[in-house]
């Protein structure tokens, strides 16, 4: 009689993670099968040592709807700013409309930004895009853009806006009537694809404006104020 040497058997592949959760997936009645023993699972915990099995997904079930709960108020916050915003741009864009003069639309671009607890706002034109020259009476608004350009390479780079802090000589260059500020919004003033000027912002707190603040307002007002500006100047 032939006899057989007792084969060994092969070793079990080991039980991670991924095997588990697969089995779950393929006998998704385990936990219905499996009730009493499901009741009786304990989870560790970092604060109560151990909780059961449903304990900790009605845990986790609850801290799920406390963040839907903060993102739902955090959207409504945001809606609620995004409402406010649009109505304070909707009235400047009337308010500056129906200036009769370009002097009563500076002062007004300039209170409204008062209104809103700022130093104030201004714009600087370069001088080859604008007819700026006497007997216009405009030259004021004149900016050089050989004397702009240093600034707009080290501040602006490729971008159309900056928010931040400036230096003495960026503050004479920009406002040089201006007193004591703090920091800036700018951006941009941009016509059929040309850059035509600057329109600022001043903040006499130092850190108002910051790097990474959006730019929507920003964005809007310097889209229609060269429109305006047309209707008292000629572009070169």
């Amino acid at each position: 009689m032939t006899t057989h040497p007792e084969q060994t058997p092969l070793p079990l592949p080991p039980i991670d993670d991924d095997s588990v959760s697969e089995y779950l997936r393929e006998h998704p009645d385990f936990f219905i099968r499996n009730a009493r023993q499901v009741e009786q699972m304990v989870i560790p915990h970092p604060v109560k040592g151990s909780v059961s099995l449903v304990e900790w997904q009605l845990t986790r079930q609850r801290q799920q709807i406390i963040n839907l709960e903060q993102e739902i108020t955090l959207l409504m916050e945001q809606a609620q700013a995004n409402q406010h915003l649009f109505g304070q741009l909707l009235y400047l864009q009337s308010h500056l409309a129906t200036a009769k003069d370009l002097a009563e639309l500076q002062g007004r671009l300039h209170y409204w930004a008062k209104s809103l607890g700022l130093a104030g706002a201004s714009f600087r034109l370069f001088t080859d895009s604008w007819q700026l020259a006497a007997p216009s009476g405009f030259h004021h608004l004149g900016l050089e853009r050989h004397t702009f350009t240093p600034f707009q390479l080290q501040r602006l780079g490729q971008d159309t806006h900056y928010l931040g802090r400036l230096q003495g000589p960026e503050l004479l260059l920009l406002l040089p009537e201006a007193k004591a500020i703090g920091s800036v919004a700018l951006s941009l003033l941009i016509d059929e694809g040309q850059e035509v000027g600057v329109l600022i912002f001043s903040s006499r707190n130092k850190d108002h404006y910051h790097p990474g603040m959006g730019t929507e307002l920003l964005d809007c007002i310097a889209g229609f104020l060269p429109s305006l500006l047309t209707r008292w100047m000629s572009r070169s």
